[in-house]
């Protein structure tokens, strides 16, 4: 596929809401980023606007703090012309007292085409996708998944292939480090990344790594920082959520970046050509250090940020045109 502002059909989606990728096939998963990359060329433009969307209402539903994610949705539905609704926990009627799905309720009978959520309880979304007419975006859900930031880290990865002497995902091996335990984006990557046909290991303390992770999310654990990233070709750092924990589940923040944290020797343990990733916020000198976080050649996380956008936008045309869009049209 071109790289190019015009969607082609390659095979109907089919899917009402995006819950999670547990559960989608390799093919779905492929469509979704050719059309993130047949999107992406409208974010390079003087003028970043299609009217594929118009007429679409997109609502921004978020009971969590976020930026990137946020952000990018709401650009996404705005740049292709749709009618986007941001709202905030903090302004909505749940502040006072109304249920989840009676909020939800309220807002369906305004007859939106997309609700996009992020909510503090793993689960929510599975519940809310039995009583919305609306399709329904996973924006993040407590411990759960965050579908669209796996989506968006695999569109980085195929971008860097070509430096590590790779055409595909398959047969490549991926490190997943630090606080496995409280990550949606570990849960998520992990499953997008076995579908793609990538080695998949977990690399962490074991007081930050879920009971049966290997046979929950078929990775290999590792709690030694050398031989989890040993050759490997992608090397993602989490942050640690001390917003998430209710218990010490690590001495101190110090001790923690002096065992845990990937600085420059423990990212020498990687392959030469191995990037390095990460979900953000960034915690420097708690998970990563600055100068990897920020390394010229290694350091792919600003690519992250831009991808997320054209693949949320992939996302919501998929969507709000499933496989009945005729392509992106272009204003004049």
């Amino acid at each position: 596929m071109t790289h190019s502002a015009v969607v082609t059909e390659q095979s109907p989606w089919r899917r009402k809401h995006l819950l999670g990728m547990e559960g989608l096939t390799r093919e779905e998963i492929r469509l979704l980023l050719d059309t993130a990359l047949s999107l992406r060329e409208v974010n390079r433009r003087d003028i970043k606007k299609v009217p594929t969307l118009r007429g679409k209402t997109v609502i921004n539903l978020f009971f969590e703090n976020s930026t990137r994610t946020r952000t990018s949705f709401e650009l996404a539905g705005k740049r292709m012309s749709a009618d986007v609704i941001n709202i905030s926990a903090s302004s909505s009627s749940v502040s006072k007292g109304e249920t989840l799905l009676d909020t939800v309720a309220n807002l369906q009978a305004m007859n939106p085409d997309v609700v996009v959520m992020r909510h503090p309880e793993s689960g929510a979304h599975a519940l809310l996708a039995r009583h919305i007419e609306a399709a329904l975006v996973n924006a993040g859900d407590g411990r759960h998944e965050h579908p669209t930031q796996a989506l968006l880290d695999l569109l980085t990865i195929e971008d860097h292939l070509p430096q590590m002497g790779r055409t595909s995902l398959d047969g490549l091996t991926v490190a997943i480090c630090g606080d496995v335990l409280h990550s949606r984006v570990a849960r998520s990557n992990a499953f997008a990344l076995r579908t793609m046909g990538a080695s998949v290991r977990l690399v962490g303390p074991p007081t930050l790594m879920p009971a049966h992770a290997e046979e929950a999310l078929g990775a290999r654990v590792y709690h030694s920082m050398a031989e989890g990233l040993a050759d490997v070709d992608v090397v993602m750092v989490l942050r640690l959520q001390r917003e998430r924990m209710s218990a010490a589940y690590v001495p101190s923040v110090r001790e923690y970046f002096a065992f845990w944290g990937l600085n420059e020797s423990r990212l020498a343990c990687a392959a030469p050509h191995a990037i390095v990733m990460h979900p953000g916020p960034i915690n420097r000198g708690v998970e990563i250090a600055s100068d990897v976080a920020d390394h010229r050649h290694r350091s792919v996380i600003l690519d992250q940020v831009s991808n997320g956008l054209a693949v949320r936008m992939a996302v919501l045309y998929r969507l709000c045109l499933g496989s009945q869009g005729k392509g992106v049209q272009t204003l004049p």
